[in-house]
């Protein structure tokens, strides 16, 4: 059951939270009740059905959870969706022309964002059971909710034709969290989508990961090849993937309602100096203690050195830097074959073709793994 008052008290407690809320950091605060959207369940299914979530199984695996919150959690009623603006100080596309420097996504350039918001969530959930006392339960990303489709129903803004989240008050740039509630609040009114005639979003995709507005197949996504896929990056997007060696903020980036984006005020938000531009040639010498000390508190941590490090050969490949040869060609012996593939097309992209012909006679018949052994024999 849920925990109920008189209106009037009703209202005066979801003031006292979204007071809280705004005091622990978070720049926005809406509520919407806990029944699922049945245009959510409906789409999911038929994102899942076309295969568009790739090898990210987790979204299959907890699907009526994740279109339902009162699946996840039956005594549901309200959900409090929070929204802490994280919006870059300068353009995020500025540093794609920078071919030796390495472009990691706005999010990731500081702290782990989950581990920031969650910790802000406990604390409005503390506040929540000790006035109202009433069951609270907080999650942001990893769990099984549907946080842009609760966000768009509280009220803080509408998914795009990218599928991200838009607000007409911080643009493209809301990390989002949400704290369930057996409390029965007052919801805020839903937003509406302002996207229009526009489809920058859809344009400016490097990989056309964008099969139709609103739809996105994330097997093509940059931010899905350089982070969730676990495997060689299919050739035919190498080239395009340019020196984006964690996540794509290009779609966020073009976004014209960014022009009413605001600098993020939380200074574990604010971009490190040491990953605002981070020269390739650095990050390719990286050892596991290397990586391991650079981004122990960054989201980039979770991926490990070896996705890393294939991330890295690949801009590198695409820098036309002939001179980061020298980069590759030392990987070529690396333990990882993950890393080693890469290496060998970072090579065949740089040397001139005698030179890269000579490394594949040293190095092509020690080769063991398959996966490196086709890629000698896709650059030969």
């Amino acid at each position: 059951m849920g925990t109920t008052f008189p209106s009037g008290h009703a209202t005066e407690i979801k003031e006292l939270i979204v007071k809280r809320a705004l005091a622990e950091g978070f720049d926005i605060v809406r509520v919407t009740d806990a029944r699922a959207a049945p245009r959510n369940r409906e789409g999911l299914h038929a994102y899942l059905m076309e295969g568009h979530h790739g090898a990210m199984e987790w979204m299959e695996t907890r699907a009526d959870e994740r279109a339902d919150p009162q699946t996840l959690w039956r005594s549901a009623r309200s959900v409090i969706v929070l929204g802490l603006n994280y919006g870059p100080d300068r353009d995020p596309l500025e540093i794609l022309a920078a071919k030796d420097k390495a472009a990691i996504s706005v999010y990731a350039q500081n702290e782990d964002y989950h581990d920031l918001v969650k910790k802000k969530l406990k604390a409005v959930a503390g506040f929540i059971f000790e006035k109202a006392r009433a069951d609270v339960k907080v999650f942001v990303d990893t769990a099984p909710v549907m946080e842009k489709p609760l966000a768009q129903k509280a009220g803080l803004g509408w998914q795009g034709k990218h599928s991200n989240l838009v607000s007409r008050e911080f643009g493209s740039w809301l990390f989002l969290g949400s704290i369930f509630t057996t409390l029965e609040l007052p919801p805020d009114q839903a937003e509406t989508d302002h996207c229009g005639n526009c489809h920058q979003c859809l344009d400016i995709c490097p990989t056309k990961a964008f099969p139709a507005p609103y739809r996105l197949d994330a097997r093509r996504c940059i931010s899905y090849l350089t982070i969730e896929n676990k495997d060689p990056i299919p050739r035919e997007f190498r080239a395009a993937i340019g020196n984006r060696i964690y996540g794509c903020d290009d779609c966020l980036a073009v976004c014209p309602w960014n022009k009413f984006a605001r600098h993020a005020r939380e200074m574990k938000l604010q971009p490190r100096a040491d990953l605002r531009a981070p020269p390739l040639r650095e990050l390719a010498r990286l050892d596991d203690e290397g990586f391991r000390t650079l981004f122990r508190k960054s989201p980039v941590k979770r991926i490990g050195r070896a996705r890393f490090l294939r991330n890295v050969l690949i801009a590198i490949g695409n820098s036309g830097d002939a001179a980061l040869a020298a980069e590759a060609r030392a990987l070529l012996n690396d333990p990882s074959a993950l890393v080693r593939g890469a290496a060998v097309w970072a090579l065949s992209r740089l040397l001139m073709r005698d030179e890269f012909e000579a490394a594949a006679r040293q190095h092509a018949p020690l080769e063991r793994d398959v996966t490196v052994q086709a890629e000698w024999s896709a650059a030969i």
